[in-house]
């Protein structure tokens, strides 16, 4: 076929799978996530039942697929950040900011839905990932003298993501900051 052909049509799958995932989280945000249904999908999706089965077997895996192109999405988007120009310190604060607010979004969703997402051991990958980035940061402020260095960075990257994971539960946008000023300080040279 000829490679036109073939970008229409990949572009063309894509294009529908988006739906499907988008439709996906619509309902759950709608309706909850008990209420989602392969049929709810084609029809928010304005697509054929069987076009939806074509994609994905069962709900579970159109919330497992949105799942991981969100958390690509995040990857993404905390890397961009961590490699702006600029000291390591105020990258790392933005880096953690972000990471933060993340958590917070999150956790409005409720434990049923991170139950589901989160069992089977796609986020540990993810994680390492993230860790890795913090790592690099750390690693690099405490070449520069922004970090204390009598802790690993890998260990201080570890302790960074963990004491951010509180940001799920946070009432607002200033408490993520505070959060995030809290490890950062934590991890500053002479802390």
């Amino acid at each position: 076929m000829p490679k036109l052909w073939n970008e229409t049509i990949e572009a063309h799958r894509a294009a529908v799978r988006d739906a499907i995932l988008d439709a996906a989280w619509a309902l759950v945000v709608e309706r909850g996530l008990m209420s989602v249904t392969m049929a709810g999908i084609a029809e928010r999706a304005a697509i054929g039942r069987a076009t939806v089965y074509k994609y994905f077997t069962d709900v579970e895996s159109v919330l497992a697929a949105w799942h991981e192109r969100q958390v690509a999405a995040h990857l993404q988007q905390l890397a961009e950040i961590a490699n702006r120009p600029g000291a390591a310190g105020s990258r790392l604060e933005a880096v953690l900011a972000a990471y933060a607010r993340i958590l917070r979004g999150r956790g409005e969703h409720g434990p049923d839905l991170g139950a589901l997402l989160h069992r089977d051991g796609q986020p540990e990958h993810a994680q390492r990932h993230l860790a890795d980035l913090v790592r690099a940061l750390l690693e690099e402020g405490v070449g520069s003298g922004e970090f204390r260095a009598d802790v690993p960075a890998g260990e201080l990257a570890r302790y960074c993501l963990h004491a951010l994971s509180a940001a799920a539960g946070m009432a607002s946008e200033a408490a993520v900051v505070r959060l995030a000023g809290v490890v950062m300080s934590g991890v500053a040279a002479g802390g």
